[in-house]
């Protein structure tokens, strides 16, 4: 890679930790608030030691000629999450006075919004760790990328084409110039936040709850405040509001903006929507009327408790309410599948995406007519769109990958000494980015606190290859990539 291309992003990252460094103000300010001074150093000095990083590498300047290649655009991607997280896990070491392997998996799985957790005694915790752990989620969400899209076009680099390799957005573009989209877009999210932390605080949470609750909701990231995680909480109300939240965040915010300039239907008119929408309301139904017939829950809390589950392993957000493994075995393996669903593309949420299974419903469909009609012309449009080539070679590689990158995970994390439902859904979990996985270890009741350090480390590695989507990160590993 060329010393002109290292030296653009070098600035770029060093931009980034400098917003990280000043996003440390605000657990500071947490922590005098709430007269927790004494653990003021740990984000002084974490603070300090980031902004001196990103100073480092910014003073060089922006080099004149700092137009990217796509292949630069992929480091970047890659790089910035790593070294992001890396200064990011500072302050838990120095709080919580946990390992340095702890501390960046606690952050890996913020940033990437999976939700996994080593931590305990969330009820008791420092204000100022709570507040950092559901910023981390709330920046890995949109956050970070929205900054980048507003700010590399003033690099001229081309802001968009980061966002389209961290969430695989492949809608049409909704404005001319990427870093007003940018702009909208973290309006919207902002929008948002604030508004499910009214209706959180309204509803009973505190303030404090409230506002971190409202951040890993609409990042679907699902960092709780409690050990309970949203059980601890007994208002329906407050169930409902974070389902909507969860749900929001798994829609397409490009469509947000589009409904903003005018097109007051974008999002009820778009195939993901609908389909992610049905699908989770034919769920909720299915599995509340199985938890109805199975339980002592009546009807209607049946349903409040199957909709906030499985909106929460759906749209990748990782909130429990409840144990539902205790739900019995067909509960059980639909929460398995339901693992690998996914959100919208352009969202905050992980998984599959609920696109590919449209697409490969499409295909299925073209194929069995092309076996009863051999002559015919068959179109394969989703979305009013052609389907090329290209794009059904795109997606038949990544759903592969996908598979394959989860199944040599579980391996790994079985040579650990795993058994193979923690292994197999713990891989899954961090892949798909959502978060508890199955069994007592990492089940929703449980926590990532006891594995291994070379198990956190692969499952790190999982959530990472997740967030973006894993082509983006195998790409760098290619003998091309690295040739001038």
């Amino acid at each position: 890679m060329a010393l002109q291309s290292l030296r653009s992003l070098g600035f770029i990252i060093g931009i980034f930790l400098i917003t990280l460094a000043v996003s440390m103000l605000i657990p500071m300010l947490t922590l005098v608030l709430f007269k927790h001074e004494g653990e003021l150093s740990a984000f002084t000095w974490s603070c300090l030691i980031t902004a001196l990083a990103g100073l480092a590498l910014t003073l060089p300047g922006r080099p004149k000629d700092s137009n990217l290649r796509p292949r630069d655009m992929y480091m970047l991607t890659s790089s910035s999450w790593v070294i992001v997280c890396l200064f990011a896990a500072l302050p838990m070491v120095l709080i919580q006075h946990i390992s340095y392997t702890d501390a960046f998996f606690e952050t890996m799985s913020g940033v990437t919004t999976t939700g996994s957790t080593v931590l305990t005694n969330l009820d008791q915790a420092s204000p100022g760790l709570l507040i950092w752990r559901s910023m981390l989620q709330w920046l890995g969400g949109i956050g970070f990328i929205g900054m980048a899209v507003a700010i590399l076009p003033l690099l001229r680099v081309g802001g968009m084409r980061l966002f389209q390799t961290e969430s695989s957005d492949w809608g049409e573009k909704v404005m001319p110039r990427s870093h007003m989209a940018a702009k909208y877009i973290l309006a919207v999210y902002t929008a948002l936040t604030v508004l499910g932390f009214l209706g959180l605080w309204a509803a009973g949470m505190s303030a404090f709850e409230a506002i971190n609750h409202a951040m890993t909701a609409i990042s679907t990231g699902g960092y709780s405040t409690s050990d309970a995680s949203m059980a601890h909480w007994t208002q329906p109300a407050i169930h409902w509001i974070a389902v909507a939240l969860m749900i929001a965040g798994s829609l397409p915010f490009t469509l947000y903006v589009a409904s903003l300039r005018g097109n007051y239907k974008a999002l009820l008119r778009d195939h993901q929507v609908r389909g992610l929408l049905g699908f989770l309301l034919a769920s909720w139904l299915v599995v509340g009327a199985w938890l109805h017939l199975h339980s002592q829950l009546g009807w209607i809390d049946a349903i409040r408790v199957a909709a906030f589950n499985i909106t929460s392993v759906v749209t990748t957000t990782g909130y429990a309410l409840g144990d539902y493994t205790t739900w019995g075995s067909f509960a059980v393996l639909l929460f398995f599948y339901l693992t690998f669903v996914g959100g919208c593309s352009g969202s905050t949420a992980g998984g599959l995406k609920i696109f590919r299974f449209q697409v490969a419903f499409v295909l299925l469909r073209a194929n069995l007519l092309r076996l009863v009609h051999p002559r015919a012309v068959i179109k394969q449009q989703y979305n009013g769109h052609n389907l090329d080539e290209d794009i059904v070679s795109a997606m038949i590689t990544f759903s592969f990958f996908f598979a394959v990158t989860i199944s040599l995970i579980a391996i790994g994390l079985t040579l650990t000494g795993l058994d193979w439902i923690t292994a197999l859904t713990g891989a899954a979990t961090a892949v798909c980015n959502v978060g508890p996985g199955l069994g007592p270890i990492i089940g929703p009741a449980g926590n990532f606190a006891t594995l291994s350090d070379s198990a956190k480390w692969l499952l790190t590695a999982g959530m990472l290859l997740g967030r973006l989507e894993i082509l983006t990160v195998l790409v760098l590993f290619t003998r091309a990539f690295w040739k001038h």
